[in-house]
């Protein structure tokens, strides 16, 4: 049976969310407005893929964009709502459910609002675990796909004059990079609905219980908090992760560049226990001061304060005390997105590190 989503579940989803999200995933407010919004405009449903028929019509509700906070961008409810309904326009007919591409502190909730409005289910379901710098990381391995594809893009800063609606059909390599040009061009990040597919296709390539591992993880930040509990040691134990670095930042030099994306590297600490945090909106990759390789993408890594609250890539400053946790990737669901050789080649360019060994087993 479905699980009706409360007000419970909203900060569930953020406090989990925050820790998915590994420096990226949108903004606690911004989800905790979209989570508001939705249990309070109807009784958004998640569901698993097993409580829907094969040929139910699943689509990506998603954010498009850079969360780093370095850019004027506007983004409300209404055009999470609205890129599905210009999806249902173009395809011709209802969208059966709404999963996500991938968790953070807005995104885990990217679908509860246009389900809560529009009547369909919240899949339990993302296209990654953890939150990725693009959306053909969450694609479910449609990047690479000929298949015609159908996008949507809504919002933006109105008092700009930015605001922005789109749709595209393609190839999801040709039109995802029209929508995150769109992003860069409606303030540096806006609301979309991508890729709806059968729900048999999800079922075979997608993080199944994505969304409810985040809200368990959630639940146990909150029992900690309420029992006056080391938040810490909680997400350690929940997410079955490490502790690989701890310090003082030195220096952050991440920079937004025109294509909607924060680039760069932070330095925590020094001598042997220096690490190079690189970042493409999300942390990437941990290097040790002498080079090596501690942590990579799609293995969880997450920046927190002391007491245990995530930081965002937008909230690090220098001369913050942070802790560095990794949760590798074989503890976690991965998706077909991580072995889709396709998604690489752009991250490392951008990046100027290598991604893509680890990620499909070469190393």
């Amino acid at each position: 049976m479905g699980r009706i989503l409360r007000l419970p579940d909203v900060e569930a989803a953020i406090r989990g969310g925050s820790v998915y999200a590994c420096g990226g995933g949108g903004w606690a407010d911004h989800g905790r407005m979209l989570g508001t919004a939705a249990v309070n405009a109807g009784e958004p449903e998640l569901v698993s893929c097993d409580e829907l028929p094969d040929d139910a019509i699943v689509a990506t509700a998603a954010a498009i964009g850079a969360p780093a906070g370095s850019t004027p961008w506007q983004m409300l409810g209404v055009d999470y709502v609205n890129a599905v309904r210009l999806v249902e326009k173009e395809l011709g007919r209802r969208v059966d459910a709404l999963m996500v591409g991938q968790n953070g502190k807005s995104s885990t909730m990217n679908g509860w609002l246009p389900a809560a409005i529009l009547g369909c289910k919240v899949l339990d379901a993302t296209g990654d675990l953890r939150a990725h710098p693009t959306g053909d990381m969450g694609s479910i391995g449609l990047a690479n796909s000929p298949e015609r594809m159908i996008q949507s893009a809504v919002g933006g800063n109105r008092e700009l004059n930015s605001y922005i609606e789109l749709v595209v059909t393609g190839a999801t390599a040709k039109i995802s990079p029209v929508l995150r040009k769109a992003a860069d061009m409606a303030g540096g990040f806006i609301a979309s609905c991508r890729n709806p597919i059968p729900n048999s296709y999800v079922r075979k390539h997608a993080v199944l219980g994505g969304i409810s591992l985040a809200l368990t993880l959630g639940e146990a930040i909150l029992k900690a908090e309420r029992k006056g509990k080391s938040v810490l040691d909680a997400i350690v134990k929940a997410a079955n992760g490490d502790i690989i670095g701890s310090g003082k930042v030195k220096e952050r030099a991440v920079t937004y560049t025109r294509d909607a994306f924060d680039i760069g590297t932070i330095t925590v600490g020094s001598g042997k226990a220096k690490r190079i945090i690189h970042v493409m909106n999300e942390h990437m990759a941990v290097d040790d001061g002498a080079g090596n390789r501690l942590a990579t993408y799609p293995d969880v890594i997450v920046t927190l304060t002391p007491d245990g609250t995530p930081l965002s890539v937008g909230e690090i400053r220098e001369g913050d005390a942070i802790r560095i946790l990794r949760v590798p990737k074989d503890r976690i669901p991965l998706s077909s997105s991580v072995s889709d050789p396709s998604v690489y080649p752009v991250v490392e360019a951008a990046m100027g590190i290598a991604i893509a060994d680890y990620a499909l087993g070469r190393t």
